[in-house]
């Protein structure tokens, strides 16, 4: 059986930031993107599970996704989940290392930890990622929400490929330490 890998997929500036203070990413959605969305096309099919914390469903709804019960989407939250929540959309509340390790159990494709920066860094922390996909946009935004909540962590991480894309982004491949 394989081992589904947890990867965190997300863009960021180059001074890594994955929004503005107020969660506005119009500095990332106003990009023409080319053909294949660097690479993102090509992502979606290896995922049948994104992970995300409640900001980023919520920001994720009002930029238009739509969540089907195609693939398994679940929102870490505090939060009770809305009344209105699309089938397919699972709503959580526990400890990380546990849930990752029942949904690692499960046969099928990969895992996309889509966000925010304070469910990567509990994730991170946890040691329930094995792969970070960083597309580095060629701007900086001045501030914003980091990539990762800061804390204080020491975590190498390996490279394993750099794309440059026409249009200056950047896309930066790491893995994490063994976590077995």
């Amino acid at each position: 059986m394989t081992h589904r890998k947890v990867i965190v997929h997300i863009a960021a500036s180059v001074d890594g930031y994955i929004a503005r203070p107020d969660g506005d990413l119009e500095w990332l959605t106003s990009r023409p993107a080319p053909e294949g969305f660097y690479g993102m096309n090509a992502f979606m099919r290896s995922v049948d599970t994104m992970v995300l914390g409640r900001k980023t469903y919520d920001a994720s709804l009002r930029l238009g996704a739509k969540f089907d019960s195609k693939s398994r989407t679940i929102v870490f939250s505090r939060q009770p989940p809305p009344a209105d929540a699309p089938p397919g959309v699972e709503f959580v509340d526990g400890a990380i290392g546990p849930f990752v390790s029942r949904l690692r159990e499960h046969p099928g494709k990969d895992i996309w930890l889509m966000g925010g920066g304070d469910l990567i860094a509990s994730f991170l922390d946890e040691q329930a990622i094995d792969e970070f996909v960083v597309s580095v946009v060629p701007v900086f935004i001045g501030d914003g929400i980091p990539l990762i909540a800061r804390r204080h962590r020491h975590v190498p991480l390996t490279l394993q490929s750099v794309e440059r894309f026409e249009d200056g982004l950047v896309q930066l491949h790491f893995q994490l330490p063994s976590n077995s």
